[in-house]
């Protein structure tokens, strides 16, 4: 074709361009309100909704090109008000675990200003579910920020993102420490003390975020508040070949079986643990490590001692070739009345109609809860924080699995380590265990096992605190289990400063 016959192109028009995405921004409401704590009334403000996450984009050649949005983060701060250095001030970040939970239950279980009432033992109330102010909040000791990791809560990807991404031990911990450093960045709080406190899988993010925030970011932290740790999946995970979490998990099958009358034994609980775990570290690991070759009457002996400290038969034990998984535990303990032990609270029962069955249909400690945490939450964060959003708040979800662990390939999960040289370039960091006795998810004994094999130099070890408390996973839902909880906390932080 020539030039002369080359046909004629109209000009774009409004009409035929394409339309421009919109620019996500941040969504945030802030509110007012007044607590009273120890006879002293603070007032604060919260400060509620999305952050928009944004990575750096660049070319082949690496060349700067701009920021794309790669996730919207939901969270809720709270602030104290008339406070004149920030940096004397120290600012907390909180999450849960799952991997798929939000960040409700250590926010309106134990941290926040508001909490949900619940019956004096941590057992489900009658509906109508309420809130009530919270005296053992740690607003008095430190502003608090509460974040929900992508597809947790009202966080979810930002478009053109995919959500799976963000599934995974590496993702979660990269883009939960970015938004950390954004929150600090935007509110001017890099000069404050700076904590994180994580419950359960919570835990393990918290241990990848030592030395995420550290080598990435330039984030030294004052101190980490571990509830219900796990930091070595090696000591929870009943794989076959895995002797560790049978000797583990004994000594909370002991007060388990003690707290619900199955037991001969009538002593003490902290009594009765110290022999279990003497038990368990010279006596029973010894003789599953020795597997086929145990001779008969060490094994015998050794039954005789489970049957003693578990509750459960002889014959049941014997035909389990001496290891009892947790969930067949749930199961066994209380088959004859028909009940099933709670996972994450072992002193909850849940109604068995299937006493014959290998395993239990739920967890009664899950269900004891999620009702009373969903309904108040959703009424707290229109009602009193006046931010509206119609989407799901996913308290916990099942669309991050699978979850990612391709790190850890052909291993178990294991962040002790980061933690370990997290302390060692900052040795000011303080640790803090929280363990629940009555806790079948993360055991206490597990968590011992974990920090008495970090390795840690020795002029390091007394930078870490173990706790212990009378409830489960979640030892907060007990209100004395809350105000013993409270109060170490706010000695701990002291003591971090």
């Amino acid at each position: 074709m020539t030039e002369e016959t080359k046909p004629e192109t109209k000009p774009e028009t409004k009409a035929d361009a394409k339309p421009e995405k919109p620019v996500i921004k941040d969504v945030l409401v802030e509110s007012k309100h007044i607590l009273k704590i120890n006879g002293v009334v603070i007032e604060y403000t919260v400060t509620t909704g999305t952050m928009v996450l944004k990575e750096e984009t660049a070319d082949r050649d690496k060349e700067y090109q701009g920021e794309k949005a790669t996730a919207e983060f939901f969270f809720i701060a709270y602030t104290r008000d008339e406070v004149n250095d920030p940096a004397e001030r120290p600012l907390t970040f909180s999450f849960n675990g799952g991997p798929g939970s939000s960040s409700v239950w250590l926010h309106m279980g134990l941290l926040g200003p508001r909490s949900v009432q619940m019956e004096f033992d941590g057992g489900l109330p009658k509906p109508p579910y309420r809130l009530t102010d919270n005296e053992f909040s740690l607003l008095d000791k430190t502003d608090l920020v509460f974040i929900d990791p992508v597809s947790t809560g009202y966080s979810r990807p930002a478009e053109g993102q995919k959500a799976h991404e963000f599934h995974g031990f590496k993702k979660d911990i990269e883009s939960v420490g970015d938004f950390i450093r954004l929150y600090t960045t935007r509110y001017n709080r890099w000069l404050s003390p700076k904590f994180l406190i994580g419950e359960s899988y919570g835990t393990t993010r918290a241990s990848g975020l030592s030395g995420y925030l550290l080598e990435r970011h330039g984030m030294y932290l004052n101190g980490i508040i571990l509830v219900s740790a796990v930091l070595n999946f090696q000591t929870i995970d009943f794989t076959p070949g895995n002797e560790l979490p049978y000797a583990l998990f004994l000594p909370t099958y002991a007060a388990t079986a003690w707290y619900h009358h199955a037991l001969r034994l009538r002593r003490p609980l902290e009594s009765l643990l110290e022999e279990v775990e003497e038990f368990a570290i010279k006596e029973y690991g010894p003789a599953l490590m020795k597997g086929d070759n145990l001779p008969r009457r060490e094994r015998q002996a050794i039954i005789q001692k489970l049957a003693r400290f578990t509750g459960l038969s002889q014959d049941y034990l014997e035909r389990s070739n001496l290891r009892v998984p947790d969930y067949r535990f749930f199961k066994e303990l209380l088959r004859s009345r028909a009940r099933v032990v709670g996972r994450l609270d072992s002193r909850f029962l849940g109604i068995d109609p299937d006493t014959l069955g290998d395993g239990t249909n739920n967890d009664p400690s899950y269900t004891n809860i999620v009702g009373p945490y969903t309904a108040t939450f959703y009424d707290y964060v229109r009602r009193e924080l006046k931010f509206e959003k119609d989407i799901p708040y996913e308290i916990l979800t099942g669309t991050v699995w699978p979850w990612s662990y391709a790190e850890h390939e052909n291993r178990f999960v294991y962040v002790a380590e980061t933690l370990r040289q997290a302390m060692s370039a900052n040795p000011h960091m303080k640790i803090f265990v929280a363990n629940g006795y009555y806790d079948l998810a993360t055991p206490y004994f597990a968590t011992e096992y974990t920090i008495g094999h970090l390795g840690l130099d020795e002029s390091l070890r007394n930078n870490i605190r173990m706790a212990y408390y009378e409830a489960g996973h979640m030892m907060y839902i007990h209100l004395p289990a809350l105000e013993e909880l409270k109060k170490d906390l706010a000695e701990f932080i002291d003591q971090a400063l």
